[in-house]
């Protein structure tokens, strides 16, 4: 697996908080079904555990196939998809200790995510929003970059389908873990 893709590069700019995530705290999520790396599809309203973590994030890289022109490292907060997502997977295990699951949000096609989700052995699903439909419902942040309209990296927290917490903006993504299990150990 190509090495490049798992660690953050030095120098990378800093997401700022922009407001555009402060109106989501106390909403509930809506019923949803998504196309899943785990299942055909995944209702994201009845997944049966005490804490829902959704978190978002723009696009995971394909070694070979689907890399990034060399601005991505440009804009803030985009790079760092697959190391966060290996550090969400390696504390999969802690989080269900919290009665917590997991999901990844981003808008690539399920066939990509799927394939990352396998050649990466990732445990949490990853489910495909190619419709941007949380955009629409929750007004979640995205930005465009090549012609795609992509998430801008947050993570919910969610319980009986209301938002308890939002973690916006999100730097570094590979270390991002920490704060989701410290606020689960400070509010379980």
């Amino acid at each position: 697996m190509d090495e490049e893709f798992t660690k953050l590069p030095e120098g990378l700019p800093q997401p700022i908080d922009d407001g555009a995530s402060d109106h989501l705290l106390g909403m509930t999520i809506p019923r949803m079904v998504l196309s899943s790396t785990k299942d055909t599809a995944l209702d994201l309203s009845k997944i049966n555990s005490r804490y829902k973590v959704l978190y978002f994030f723009p696009m995971i890289a394909i070694p070979g196939e689907n890399v990034p022109s060399s601005e991505w490292n440009d804009i803030p907060g985009a790079r760092g998809c697959t190391p966060q997502n290996i550090s969400m997977g390696e504390h999969n295990y802690d989080l269900q200790k919290y009665d917590a699951m997991q999901v990844g949000v981003s808008t690539q096609p399920i066939g990509e995510l799927t394939k990352v989700s396998y050649l990466r052995n990732f445990p949490q699903p990853l489910v495909s929003d190619t419709n941007l439909e949380f955009q629409e419902s929750l007004n979640i942040p995205t930005f465009e970059f090549e012609d795609k309209t992509m998430y801008k990296r947050l993570t919910l927290i969610i319980h009986e389908l209301k938002i308890v917490k939002v973690f916006y903006p999100i730097f570094p993504p590979d270390k991002h873990v920490f704060q989701i299990l410290e606020w689960l150990e400070n509010n379980s």
